[in-house]
């Protein structure tokens, strides 16, 4: 029994987002999703370039490259970090616009922007919302603006759960014929095999282990774990050269059951998350840069359940300053997206990167000042840490 259209996971998901579970799709993990998605628009239309942000991890743009088109970067909107629909320049091999929601952040004018450049040139607009699983950004009339939404159920999303991911497929998309290829590679994955499976039973086990000794031995156990194929990694090692170490399938059984049983947390997690962002916005907000988006929807009471909270420091040293101040306060802070192409690639060319591009000004000031706040934390938690944030910067 296949685990497209079978299980409560779909079901919650549609409910969530007013669509039809019919439209959801699960697999292994989020960008085995995109790259089914994008092979089948290569094999649709032709390879082409798909415009995407450096402003990212690695592993969003490993499927672009493996399905045989290019990556084209475009500067990124300091209002939102995503892609500055302002700047967006596409062309006749344009096939396909990624609209990510940075750290969960959603934002309609982006959306909008990105929606009309992507009809202009006649291309996919591909919704990326690994950091907010069962949001879509919406048209003022309801409707989802993407034509494809990739979610994330894994390591350090909004779910508990480390493996798999979800693909929805709008029904209205302009193309029938990509959308019924879409539909079709994605109805067809097989399950991952009995390796795989097992792999994400024992994860959790691992890293508790592995995360209890010391560095240098917990770096180089973990290294020889995943070179003999006994650890699968949150990033692998051919993540970071442009590759993807498996073939897109659908989750086990066993991952789907871990889904359905997460979710119906996710309203009261999301909660959590929003009143964190407005314990931090209201103690940060005179004293850090905060993205306009984020701190606009705290004027309107309208603050989004983000993933974490981006926080630009006055410049580079100041952001090492900054998550020192953080560690030693045991706030664990994350430096998501430094560097660029999160965690660092081999080779940002085999990427189309070329550091210091110019016409990628803001995304690499933003690479150079990130850091980001834990909203898994509770409210009293993120006061606490806003203070020290608040203390370090002030002085």
């Amino acid at each position: 029994m296949t685990p497209h259209g079978t299980t409560a996971v779909t079901r919650e998901l549609a409910r969530r987002t007013g669509t039809q579970p019919g439209d959801w799709f699960l697999v292994h993990k989020a960008r085995y999703g995109m790259e089914v998605v994008l092979r089948a628009l290569a094999e649709h239309r032709g390879p082409g370039e798909v415009v995407t942000q450096i402003l990212t991890c690695a592993t969003a743009v490993d499927p672009i490259l493996v399905a045989g088109h290019a990556a084209v970067h475009a500067d990124v909107a300091p209002a939102s970090l995503a892609i500055d629909p302002a700047q967006l320049v596409v062309g006749e091999r344009t096939r396909a616009i990624v609209l990510q929601h940075t750290f969960g952040v959603i934002d309609a004018a982006t959306a909008r922007g990105l929606r009309d450049a992507a009809d202009d040139a006649g291309a996919l607009l591909l919704e990326d919302s690994a950091h907010c699983v069962g949001r879509l950004a919406r048209r003022p009339d309801g409707r989802p603006y993407a034509d494809v939404s990739v979610h994330s159920f894994g390591v350090e999303k909004m779910l508990p759960t480390r493996f798999g991911g979800a693909v929805w497929v709008a029904p209205d998309m302009a193309d029938a014929a990509l959308r019924d290829l879409v539909r079709a590679r994605l109805a067809e994955l097989p399950a991952v095999g009995r390796r795989l499976d097992l792999l994400a039973r024992v994860y959790r086990t691992q890293n508790r282990v592995l995360n209890r000794l010391p560095r240098r031995v917990s770096r180089t156990l973990r290294s020889g774990l995943v070179r003999a194929g006994l650890l699968d990694p949150a990033i692998a090692p051919v993540e970071m050269r442009g590759g993807l170490p498996y073939r897109p399938s659908a989750p086990s059984a066993w991952m789907v059951a871990q889904v359905a049983a997460a979710l119906p947390a996710l309203d009261a997690d999301e909660s959590r998350r929003a009143a964190c962002v407005t314990a931090y916005v209201d103690v940060l907000a005179d004293v850090v840069e905060l993205p306009a988006t984020i701190v606009d929807a705290a004027s309107r009471a309208e603050l989004q359940p983000l993933l974490r909270l981006p926080v630009l420091a006055r410049d580079e040293d100041a952001a090492e300053r900054l998550l020192a101040t953080l560690t030693a306060a045991h706030v664990h802070a994350g430096r998501w997206y430094r560097p660029a192409l999160f965690p660092g690639v081999d080779d940002p060319a085999v990427y189309g990167y070329a550091p210091g591009d110019p016409r990628l000004a803001v995304s690499e000031d933003a690479v150079s000042r990130l850091v980001n706040l834990p909203t898994n934390v509770t409210v009293e938690r993120a006061r606490e840490i806003a203070s020290v944030v608040r203390r370090a910067v002030s002085g």
